[in-house]
């Protein structure tokens, strides 16, 4: 059903099925499809109320009918992750479509928000299906395992998957750590057994210079 067409461009090929995509990302389409737009980026009265909590914007389209879509983003880069029943946390701002059987929602991340002011919670995408997310420039992914913990820096963070636990370590960046660096700062954390997909390009953030 998902297909990259180089590396800028998501093709869904649909035979009467569906998808959830970023509000604005379809860029062409053929066949016989219509759209309807979706309130907020969770399941139903709960992930609208968790939205507007949080103040997260994240507003998607449903796409439905027989056809074929195209899909893309300010030239972001697109990766495929194939869900058998696993959850994937991905940054609202990093996600592009999943299939319209996988559910969709938020998930409590700890005390990111009160350093990065965007936030206590990041988009979930759960079930048996495909998803695309996006990044700035190829994402890389890294593997998580007991002996090997990984530490991110949450501007380059994109989305994770697996039996992670994530913990925020504040007061330093890799910046802040040779003196680049300013305002409030921290890290991510992950331990356990993973993936998480970073990229190599920082967003900006409210904590400063991350």
């Amino acid at each position: 059903m998902f297909r990259l067409q180089g590396s800028k461009v998501l093709a869904v090929d649909m035979t009467g099925d569906a998808v959830k995509a970023k509000n604005g990302s379809m860029v062409a389409y053929d066949g016989e499809v219509t759209f309807k737009k979706l309130s907020g980026g969770g399941e139903g009265i709960r992930g609208m109320v968790t939205r507007r909590i949080t103040g997260e914007q994240m507003t998607v389209m449903e796409v439905k009918g027989h056809g074929t879509c195209w899909f893309a983003d300010r030239a972001s880069e697109i990766n495929l992750v194939g869900l058998q029943g696993d959850k994937l946390y991905v940054e609202s701002s990093n996600f592009l479509a999943a299939d319209a059987g996988l559910r969709t929602g938020t998930s409590f991340t700890g005390t990111r928000g009160a350093s990065q002011g965007n936030g206590l919670f990041t988009t979930t995408v759960e079930g048996h299906g495909q998803a695309a997310i996006m990044s700035d420039g190829p994402a890389v992914v890294l593997r998580v395992s007991a002996q090997y913990p990984l530490t991110v820096d949450p501007g380059a963070y994109v989305a994770h998957q697996g039996n992670l636990r994530q913990t925020f370590q504040s007061g330093v960046t890799f910046r802040t750590l040779f003196g680049e660096g300013g305002g409030e700062a921290f890290q991510i954390r992950f331990e356990g057994d993973g993936l998480v997909y970073v990229q190599p390009s920082e967003r900006n953030t409210i904590a400063g210079d991350v």
